[in-house]
């Protein structure tokens, strides 16, 4: 990779202290290349990024001003395309392009293929369940990108293969990328305050797709279709496969009974199908987790992993936590932590894995609409009990589509307002209920993150009575 590609300056310039800036300005030091990083904060984190990174010869300016130097621009997923720095970049003929494009341009001769996935919902579960089925298969294996361990990092690692979480930010800034085969697991409202449309985001999401060799979709999901299609016409020289909770159609991995089945990465996907796994073997199970499960199968076939590995690998993949994790049983009544279901359409997933639920609501929107959500879920609500700055939108929406189901509001920004949440929704449950937070939004109104919400939310259930003296759990 140039340094000086998009313009003629001879330094690049990187935006940001994150994890993913910091981890592209140590890669480009080490390849030779002249590094400044401009962060815009300047606390204690900063500072001390900006220590470790001066040792070893990179130049931190504190500021938002464009180096007059800068031949490339390689951004920080966070930072939104209007911004003034970025903007200016782009005027002066500068290219800019993200850490996830960065990596992909410095692979070696004979470097790890990638696996990639996208996808508002299931990203993480997806890329843990496919990198345990790669494994199970011998695989020398990683999960990186938006799940942690930055791609620029991975791929100077003697790895057989990548399995590649992207976000829609990432993926922004990514032109380059063929992996060698990529699914959207499903596009629904989320981050359209950084997009500034459902199209711009959905068109970011299908960007995983422009240089890959085989294009795995969701066929239940109406954005993932639509952004498939024009790679399965005649002509387009990809193999595209599709995945679906139903019984699948030629070319596709679904559901036969209680069996996941494949009919796309076979000898004769016409008149033939190959068993992957049972029902059983999805954990935690709910249908959007069949169809995460589903999803990394199709990756890790495309990839020539036999059957007996993909079920091998979904039973010793372990789910992260605050995913529809069971948290405990009070007085007949099941307590629920998908404190990671941020946005409507993954609150919707889990709502629709319960009959009857005392829903625990509430947070930042950003923007997204919950009507359909309230609508949808209506016939299973018993009660809501909602939490967090717009909590109004989300009673307003239950007024107008669920006018019977019982509504508490709970004030307060601070950390204990859980424990309220949790005694208001054990006194509205009934035994057989299901109290289930699953949020609809982010957590940063009141809590650090979705795992601190999650917590938050498992110890105040852990601190209800129940008959007899004893805690929940015990």
């Amino acid at each position: 990779m140039s340094a000086s590609a998009g313009g003629a300056g001879t330094t690049v310039t990187v935006t940001g202290l994150g994890v993913s800036g910091v981890a592209a300005a140590r890669s480009l030091v080490r390849d030779g290349h002249r590094v400044v990083v401009v962060e815009t904060g300047d606390g204690e984190r900063q500072r001390a990024a900006a220590a470790e990174l001066a040792a070893i010869g990179v130049e931190v300016r504190f500021g938002a001003e464009l180096p007059p130097e800068t031949g490339l621009v390689v951004t920080s997923p966070g930072w939104r395309p209007g911004n003034p720095l970025l903007a200016r970049a782009a005027a002066e003929g500068v290219e800019v392009i993200g850490e996830v494009e960065l990596a992909w341009r410095r692979r070696r001769a004979g470097a790890a293929p990638w696996l990639a996935l996208t996808g508002t919902n299931g990203k993480t579960t997806a890329v843990r369940m496919l990198t345990a089925m790669l494994k199970a298969a011998g695989h020398e294996a990683a999960a990186v990108g938006n799940v942690g361990t930055p791609v620029v990092e991975a791929v100077d690692k003697p790895y057989d293969v990548l399995a590649v979480e992207l976000s829609s930010f990432q993926l922004h800034w990514s032109s380059g990328l063929a992996p060698r085969a990529a699914a959207v697991l499903n596009v629904a409202d989320d981050h359209l305050d950084w997009h500034g449309s459902m199209e711009e985001y959905a068109r970011a999401k299908g960007r995983v797709y422009e240089h890959a060799e085989v294009v795995v979709y969701n066929a239940d999901d109406p954005w993932s279709a639509r952004l498939a299609a024009p790679y399965a016409q005649e002509g387009a020289g990809r193999k595209v496969a599709g995945f679906t909770l139903d019984v699948p159609a030629r070319g596709q991995l679904g559901v036969v009974e209680d069996l996941l089945v494949d009919r796309a990465f076979v000898d004769d996907p016409v008149g033939a199908a190959e068993e992957l796994a049972t029902l059983a073997d999805v954990r935690p199970f709910a249908p959007h987790n069949v169809a995460n499960a589903l999803a990394a199968a199709a990756l890790a076939r495309a990839y020539g992993v036999p059957a007996e590995a993909v079920r091998r690998g979904l039973l010793e993949y372990v789910p992260d936590p605050h995913r529809i994790a069971h948290v405990a049983r009070v007085a007949e009544v099941d307590y629920v932590d998908d404190s990671k279901a941020t946005n409507p359409h993954a609150a919707a997933a889990s709502l629709a894995s319960y009959p009857s639920i005392v829903w625990v609501a509430g947070g930042l929107l950003k923007g997204a609409d919950v009507d359909d959500l309230v609508r949808r879920a209506a016939p299973r609500l018993r009660a809501a009990v909602l939490l967090g700055t717009d909590r109004a939108r989300i009673r307003e929406a239950l007024a107008r589509h669920a006018a019977d189901v019982p509504v508490v509001e709970v004030e307060g920004q601070d950390t204990g307002v859980m424990d309220r949440v949790v005694t208001e929704a054990a006194r509205l449950a009934s035994p057989g209920d299901t109290v289930l937070l699953a949020p609809a939004g982010a957590s940063m109104d009141i809590f650090t993150d979705y795992g601190a919400r999650g917590d938050a939310f498992a110890r105040a259930v852990h601190r209800l009575a129940v008959p007899g003296g004893a805690r929940a759990g015990e």
